[in-house]
């Protein structure tokens, strides 16, 4: 499955008019706080693909309690990508899905809509200056951070000998330096999340969020290498494609935006698990035998 010329030019005309729309600067009270007082939900979402089978996928979305990162709600669902992987456009491949599960919180419970999305991707560090994160972000209108694991190499960033002694500098966790393109524009932060691994992460503005506000939720939101948003995003999404192999799909599949909105075309035979945690809205924990020793380790 390739995008054709066409679509491809179609995705850069897209991505060019939403970009107009990003926000990199602080929005929110709870941000200008050190403390980060008011943040009391932060979100993480992931795709996770069938082994061998690049067409389907569990979209996970997950909200998470600040400070102590215990998980209030879970949504997994299959579905069908339609929109083959390009460099570059994996918005298009993925975000109608994320977007999708947004949606379903706002309507379904409004009370535990997230206060930030952390993106397992990028934003503004992107050769249009416009990744997965600020995708998200423009499109559900929620600040929203990149998190990316491995460096993106654009407007002259490399990963060579300077950059590899630059990472190697970072010795404690929280410890980071900027990402400063031939441009001139700093891009994003090579950030030690974690004492224990030496591998940094690649943090970039989303939407509705400033730079240096984002370095430090994402390092606030680390019990191990990954943001636990993340984390948790993918370790459920994995466990549902383990417990249902042979799960429905949901077709979802982005067609033409008017100059006004994006829009969704969507078959709603779906499957789906929801959990809901603790507080006055009566679910239940979410147990932790949910996630095996193994998986409570993960960093990468």
């Amino acid at each position: 499955m390739a995008a054709s010329p066409a679509r491809r030019r179609r995705w850069e005309r897209e991505q060019a008019r939403l970009k107009a729309s990003v926000v990199e600067e602080d929005t929110e009270e709870w941000q200008k706080d050190p403390h980060f007082t008011g943040l009391e939900r932060v979100g993480g979402v992931d795709l996770s693909y069938i082994k061998g089978d690049e067409s389907r996928a569990c979209a996970s979305l997950v909200v998470l309690s600040y400070p102590a990162l215990e998980v209030l709600y879970q949504d997994c669902r299959m579905v069908a990508v339609s929109a083959p992987y390009v460099a570059g456009f994996l918005a298009f491949r993925e975000v109608p899905v994320l977007v999708e599960a947004v949606q379903r919180l706002q309507r379904e419970e409004p009370q535990l809509q997230p206060q930030v999305l952390l993106v397992d991707g990028n934003g503004l560090l992107h050769p249009r200056g416009f990744g997965t994160a600020c995708h998200l972000g423009v499109l559900t209108d929620l600040p929203c951070i990149g998190v990316a694991k491995n460096l993106l190499q654009v407007d002259g960033l490399v990963r060579d000998e300077l950059h590899r002694e630059q990472v190697r500098s970072l010795q404690r966790s929280g410890e980071a330096f900027p990402l400063t393109g031939t441009s001139g524009k700093v891009l994003g932060m090579v950030l030690r999340s974690y004492n224990n691994s030496s591998k940094p992460l690649y943090v970039s503005v989303g939407h509705r969020v400033s730079l240096d506000t984002a370095v430090r939720l994402v390092r606030g939101c680390c019990r191990f290498r990954i943001p636990e948003p993340i984390r948790q995003a993918d370790i459920r999404s994995r466990e549902y494609l383990r417990k249902q192999p042979c799960a429905p799909v949901e077709v979802l599949e982005a067609v033409p935006a008017s100059p006004d909105r994006c829009d969704l075309r969507v078959n709603r035979n779906t499957c789906r698990e929801l959990v809901l945690a603790p507080r006055s809205w009566g679910g239940s924990r979410v147990p932790h035998s949910y996630i095996s020793k193994e998986e409570a380790e993960l960093e990468d």
